[in-house]
């Protein structure tokens, strides 16, 4: 079958995300030879700085997207919430696998059992925002690195709690760490949560067709629209933003999707939340964004003067 060679990070989420699609891509090619190619990005590098000082949302994917349109690697693994909301033109997704839990959970505490005044870590404004609408009492700090270290955080006392994917707890089998699971009808995930997208080439026929085969389409259908949110509204992954889609019927193959979509101000005091419904991803998910604008989001700051820029 010939061989693909695989860019990604080297923490362990990402190394795991890519077994994961080494294995879809082996059962699906029997024969494929798989390697990884690991690459160490900025956001890797710099474990300090905020990612809005140091590059934002594409400073986990521009050093792995590199590796592909260099040709030291035929494709690349990444968490598709880290993804710029536009791509560069050369790449196109060539699959997205199966999503896993899009929600967000948290380690050391329950919301519930979150003592007053209670600390919680968490380097995302849209978990700090919607959160704080949730429980005004709450104190946040600013948290990155690798899941090890974040859950350590709760686990060694340092804070009340620590948000998380769920997705990268089941990952990494520490599901067990989790003391709460939150509902998205009370904190919207990030657009992408919990997917994995596998970006190549878009010239190269070989890679587009083995990759093909382990797209799941309903996955991919709502990614898109969850981007397409972000892309009307300019992608600065800085402001809490928020964007889920579903299927809108019973299963997998639904045709229409649910997308709902949240802009907050960062204190939680301001959250607009709203959803539609519809057949085109990309439409449905700049409807969303620009109903959340003109529904009273433009006043917010930081989204001021997005409605008339949004297309």
């Amino acid at each position: 079958m010939g061989s693909l060679r695989l860019a990604t990070r080297g923490s362990p989420l990402a190394l795991r995300q890519t077994e994961l699609v080494t294995e879809l891509l082996r059962q699906a090619h029997p024969g494929l030879d798989v390697e990884p190619v690991v690459v160490r990005t900025q956001g890797d590098r710099d474990t300090a700085t905020p990612l809005d000082q140091i590059g934002g949302q594409g400073v986990f994917v521009t050093e792995v997207e590199a590796a592909v349109a260099e040709g030291r690697a035929d494709a690349a693994v990444h968490s598709a919430k880290d993804m710029p909301s536009v791509m560069p033109a050369q790449f196109v997704l060539g699959a997205v696998p199966r999503r896993a839990d899009p929600r967000d959970g948290l380690v050391g505490a329950t919301l519930a059992g979150l003592p007053a005044g209670g600390l919680v870590a968490t380097g995302s404004a849209r978990r700090r925002a919607q959160l704080a609408a949730l429980r005004p009492d709450l104190v946040f700090t600013d948290l990155r690195g690798n899941m090890a270290r974040r859950v350590a955080m709760a686990d060694e006392g340092k804070v009340s709690a620590v948000a998380v994917a769920v997705a990268a707890m089941e990952r990494l089998g520490w599901m067990h760490k989790v003391r709460d699971v939150l509902d998205p009808v009370d904190v919207l995930p990030q657009a992408g949560q919990g997917a994995i997208a596998v970006q190549c080439r878009s010239d190269d026929a070989a890679t587009r067709a083995l990759l093909a085969v382990i797209d799941h389409g309903p996955s991919h259908r709502a990614l898109r629209s969850e981007r397409a949110v972000l892309a009307t509204l300019g992608g600065n992954c800085s402001l809490p933003v928020g964007a889920f889609a579903e299927p809108a019927g019973p299963g997998d193959s639904a045709d229409v999707l649910s997308v709902s979509g949240l802009l907050a101000s960062g204190d939680g005091h301001t959250v607009i939340r709203l959803a539609r419904r519809g057949d085109d991803p990309e439409a449905v998910g700049a409807a969303v964004a620009r109903a959340l604008l003109d529904g009273g989001g433009a006043a917010i700051e930081g989204f001021d003067g997005l409605l008339d820029a949004a297309p």
